[in-house]
């Protein structure tokens, strides 16, 4: 940082950025083009979903699990529903079929999450191609949603004990297209962007988070990972049918901005692994167990988590015998990753910032709930 001491300003970044992902202020104390403190500023949504659970009866609050991580929709229901099962006793109910099911949704979700992450960080550094060349297959597995849950954000399509429809005749062929191309199309989203100049020089070494700092603010997910956390709850805690599939934990050891993105985009591949494995072994047979139609699961609690596009999403619900949860909480990724911005982006240019917090693929709906 240079020597020469000016005089500091505060400058606001967010909320109304659109390279804040949503909700966001960060209030930047600027040495010249320099930050030298970062002050993290939550709340501008005030949704309550938390509470809102609290209100309505299990089965009905499944829907609202899309408004969380907007772009995770379906990761954010399996999360939930898996947790219910849980506390219900139900979880070794499941058909096959329905598991194979959520285990394809829930990679397709984490691919059109990823692909989020690509075209907005691009878009973040003023490219706009690499956007183009994202949501091209992202609306590829929006359609792929769409024939099978009827919706194509917000798709309500988990259910206690399975899923809420069986795959229609258009599906399959649809997927299998899907995974012919996509090693063509990693190809293209690679040459666009990870070998461009420009993006390493801003990304390389930029933002580096340690593993022992990751450790500390308990990140996890792709940004831990980045930062040599070698941990995947697919693998280690496997849940549902993971334990099955063979697939790859990409790993990164200097955790700075472009490692955070190679991971990032390493996952897609391997994501598109596990969805040519479940393609060739799905079974024939029910799609949903036999459950009761007004869930009263026993007096308790439980927690349970997946590993989600961003990290642990983890659900935390206590239960006092009736058809509503007693308290119901999310730990979720996004408002933990986002904590150690106000680290991150200490010594960093004003542009460097940006580009890191972006790197973290943080979405405010998860963080202020």
């Amino acid at each position: 940082m240079n020597d020469i001491r000016t005089q500091e300003m505060n400058l606001n970044f967010g909320p109304q950025h659109p390279s804040t992902h949503g909700v966001y202020r960060g209030v930047f104390t600027m040495e010249g083009e320099y930050i030298t403190k970062c002050v993290n500023h939550i709340g501008y949504l005030h949704r309550g979903i938390e509470k809102m659970a609290e209100s309505r009866t299990y089965t009905q609050f499944i829907p609202y699990n899309g408004r969380l991580d907007y772009v995770s929709g379906m990761l954010n229901e399996e999360a939930y529903v898996r947790t219910v099962e849980k506390l219900m006793g139900i979880s070794d109910q499941v058909p096959e079929r329905a598991e194979y099911i959520r285990v394809i949704m829930a990679e397709l979700q984490r691919i059109a999450s990823h692909l989020v992450f690509y075209s907005s960080m691009a878009l973040d550094m003023a490219g706009f191609t690499p956007w183009t060349y994202g949501f091209r297959e992202r609306d590829t597995i929006l359609d792929l949603f769409e024939m099978a849950a009827g919706s194509r954000m917000m798709p309500n399509y988990m259910r206690f004990g399975g899923v809420a429809a069986d795959l229609n005749e258009e599906f399959m062929p649809a997927l299998r297209k899907l995974l012919d191309i996509m090693p063509k199309c990693m190809e293209e989203y690679h040459g666009i962007l990870t070998g461009n100049e420009i993006f390493q020089a801003r990304t390389k070494g930029v933002a580096s988070l340690s593993r022992e700092k990751a450790l500390n603010y308990g990140i996890s997910g792709p940004s831990a990972r980045a930062s040599g956390i070698d941990y995947d709850l697919r693998r280690d805690e496997p849940y549902g049918i993971y334990d099955r599939f063979k697939f790859n934990v990409p790993v990164r050891q200097t955790g700075d901005t472009f490692d955070r993105y190679i991971v990032r985009m390493d996952e897609m591949a391997e994501s598109v692994k596990i969805l040519e494995q479940a393609y060739r072994e799905l079974p024939e047979g029910p799609v949903l167990a036999k459950v009761p139609k007004i869930i009263k699961p026993p007096a308790g609690e439980v927690y349970h988590r997946i590993e989600h596009s961003k990290g642990h999403l983890g659900f935390h619900i206590v239960s006092d015998g009736t058809a509503k949860p007693y308290r119901l909480r999310i730990c979720s990724p996004c408002f933990v990753n986002v904590a150690v911005f106000e680290e991150m982006a200490v010594g960093l240019h004003l542009q460097d910032a940006v580009v890191a917090f972006a790197s973290l693929d943080i979405v405010l709906g998860e963080i202020d709930r």
